[in-house]
């Protein structure tokens, strides 16, 4: 049986987990992008790795499904590297919300129902959801346990509550690892693992949109003031990816790792604490 590892979102982070998860297995790797996957996929090729490509639009539960069913006829699904998404700066709160909150809400369970006995799964999260307030416990479960078709409906995701990209992209984050931590209660009835990883500003394309972007100046100075002085790489997540995915990482399930240099620390306790 070949074992299968799905990589969803071509970027450099699902790559730098993908290359070191993936020897002598066979990876499906998708994008809402052809091109995109297809890009990817060719230097994963002349790397030594067995692909496939294939498109997915992650807010969509027709195209979920159908990576399924391209996954599961391929083989055995036993790694899933969830790795898509769009930032404030890409897109509307809305867009946000549909992609980064409820896709990976709808990735967890699809391949929640036949990820392989020892099999594990790595979310990519972010340092956002750790400066969002603490929520209530009722909205902490609610983002944790509501059904996949009815998260957008839940009172506090509306317009009027979710005002602007950062806010939706925050809250979409916060309810990644929520969302983790209860299928890892599901996925483990199968024998397999889940876990979120939450990165702080790694240099890929999509970073270099925010320091472009109109909140550049303050993702610049995160970097300047945080406790590690600098930006991350995705080596350094394909790194924390691997021991998760791995059998170093096996008593790990349902948990979230926050890798940002210690923004998140300053920004709670040091110089970027807000005024």
């Amino acid at each position: 049986m070949i074992d299968v590892i799905v990589v969803i979102g071509a970027g450099s982070i699902g790559q730098a987990i993908a290359r070191r998860v993936s020897s002598g297995k066979h990876v499906l790797l998708a994008d809402l992008r052809r091109d995109n996957a297809d890009a990817a996929a060719k230097v994963l090729s002349e790397a030594g790795f067995e692909m496939t490509t294939a498109t997915v639009d992650v807010s969509s539960r027709q195209s979920v499904e159908a990576l399924v069913k391209t996954a599961t006829a391929i083989g055995a699904v036993t790694g899933v590297i969830h790795a898509a998404g769009v930032s404030p700066s890409q897109a509307t709160p809305e867009v946000i919300l549909h992609v980064d909150l409820y896709g990976t809400a709808l990735v967890l369970e699809a391949f929640g129902d036949v990820i392989a006995p020892g099999g594990s799964g790595v979310v990519i999260a972010s340092m956002s959801g750790h400066r969002l307030p603490a929520l209530t416990p009722e909205q902490d479960n609610a983002l944790a346990t509501t059904p996949v078709d009815d998260l957008l409906a839940l009172p506090m995701l509306q317009p009027g509550q979710v005002t602007d990209s950062l806010h939706a992209y925050q809250i979409s984050k916060r309810c990644n690892s929520l969302r983790v931590m209860a299928e890892a209660v599901r996925w483990g009835k199968r024998g397999a693992r889940v876990n979120t990883i939450s990165p702080g500003i790694i240099i890929t394309p999509l970073a270099k949109d925010e320091l472009a972007g109109p909140r550049g100046a303050g993702y610049q100075r995160m970097i300047d003031l945080c406790p590690a002085g600098r930006a991350g790489t995705p080596d350094e997540v394909g790194t924390v990816g691997a021991l998760l995915m791995g059998a170093e990482g096996a008593f790990i399930t349902g948990s979230d790792i926050l890798m940002d240099g210690g923004v998140t620390a300053s920004y709670w306790f040091g110089e970027l604490a807000p005024k």
